[in-house]
């Protein structure tokens, strides 16, 4: 029994692999890009009595990082209770909903709108972290497991 490792690069050419790794990447790239484009918005644009531009990352950070606070066992929980794959289709057709009113929020300049959506993306992104972490040991052999972690991780930093 051979103790290399395969490549974990070769794990971007599967079918069983790539697709997942290439959604998670977007999705953490779009939950940034989104932040940060409503961040400018507020700072540089708007001017808001009620959100000045001085407390706009921190209101937004916020609001962002509130789901994890809360639902984050719910979220372990669901992911051991249900199909990973079906979870990661509903999650991220979730994503797309929460897009759609976040491009119309940007279109109508309606902060409120864009600050629902902002909760709502840490909440899309906290029911999906336990998801993509459950998903794996499923579709990659133990041998391949650590290298596909790491390549998530690594997609993971690259796209923040």
């Amino acid at each position: 029994m051979s103790t290399e490792h395969p490549n974990q690069f070769a794990l971007l050419g599967q079918r069983r692999f790539a697709p997942f790794f290439w959604t998670q990447f977007l999705g953490a790239a779009n939950d940034n890009v989104f932040k940060f484009a409503f961040t400018l918005m507020v700072t540089y644009q708007l001017q808001l009595e009620w959100l000045p531009p001085s407390m706009a990352g921190l209101v937004i950070g916020a609001l962002f990082i509130l789901p994890y606070v809360l639902f984050s066992a719910t979220s372990g929980q669901l992911a051991d209770k249900h199909d990973k794959a079906r979870l990661m289709q509903l999650v991220k057709s979730l994503e797309i909903a929460i897009m759609a009113i976040a491009a119309w929020g940007f279109y109508a300049a309606n902060v409120p709108a864009l600050l629902a959506c902002v909760f709502l993306m840490g909440l899309h992104s906290t029911l999906f972290g336990p998801v993509k972490y459950a998903y794996m040991p499923q579709q990659l052999s133990e041998r391949e497991l650590t290298g596909g972690n790491g390549m998530v991780e690594m997609g993971t930093f690259v796209a923040i």
